[in-house]
């Protein structure tokens, strides 16, 4: 089990399915787990704190508040997912606009949180991120796996993911003097209530024969966090049940 026990953790996307999981693990560890989404009320005493991600006033609003209340940040967890209603759409169909939007909203959003977080881990001489990306950042997507649903991998999702991993080893590799680390987590399908035919394909393919769950992901991103990854940094950690090794 990972030691983080007195480190202060903020989570973005805190609410959602893997962030959600983070957060309960994080603070089992023994950390301060805040979570930042715009879906929660703001609650300092439950460590809720919101806050829309892709705006940088309220962004900045958020860290000065953790700052002030406990004088520092450790650890930053990357998990949020803004998107367009129209997300989704196969590739002929996207309108240049809504993949603008899309790549302002989730790629833009994390270089603004880790730019923002980055200027304290400095001053502080300590930190370490973790940037939720896919193996969909690595590879290219298996179309096959939604025959028989109307289900598509967005063409914005690979582009963006596969952004982040680079950008965290740019990061990793700036700020590593600074004694700050920066990696991704890159999960492969999460099982989200999909339909049937889809979870059935998907079980066919990867080799350990099921769909990831949240508690397949946290504990790496909760390792990466700790003391004990110290000399771990610019890495893409995949956890896809062998989904990228054939």
């Amino acid at each position: 089990m990972a030691n983080l026990k007195g480190k202060i953790i903020i989570v973005s996307g805190g609410s959602g399915l893997i962030g959600r999981n983070i957060v309960e693990k994080i603070k089992y560890d023994g950390a301060i787990s805040i979570n930042v989404d715009k879906s929660c009320e703001t609650d300092y005493n439950l460590a809720n704190i919101s806050c829309d991600i892709t705006n940088e006033q309220s962004v900045s609003e958020v860290i000065k508040a953790v700052v002030g209340k406990y004088g520092k940040i450790d650890g930053l967890v990357n998990t949020a997912y803004p998107r367009t209603k129209d997300w989704g759409l196969k590739f002929e169909d996207i309108p240049f606009q809504s993949w603008k939007i899309n790549i302002d909203l989730q790629m833009n959003s994390v270089f603004m949180f880790c730019q923002q977080v980055l200027k304290q881990m400095r001053e502080q001489g300590f930190g370490s991120i973790v940037n939720l990306s896919s193996i969909y950042g690595t590879i290219g997507p298996d179309f096959t796996v939604y025959n028989g649903t109307e289900m598509t991998m967005p063409a914005a999702y690979s582009a963006i993911k596969g952004g982040i991993v680079n950008f965290s080893r740019y990061l990793a590799s700036y700020y590593g003097r600074n004694n700050i680390r920066i990696n991704c987590v890159s999960p492969g399908g999460i099982f989200d209530n999909q339909p049937d035919i889809f979870v059935q394909n998907y079980k066919a393919k990867v080799p350990m024969g099921r769909m990831g769950t949240p508690d397949d992901i946290s504990p790496a991103v909760r390792f990466l966090l700790s003391d004990e990854a110290a000399y771990i940094t610019g890495q893409n950690l995949i956890i896809d049940g062998g989904w990228t090794c054939i």
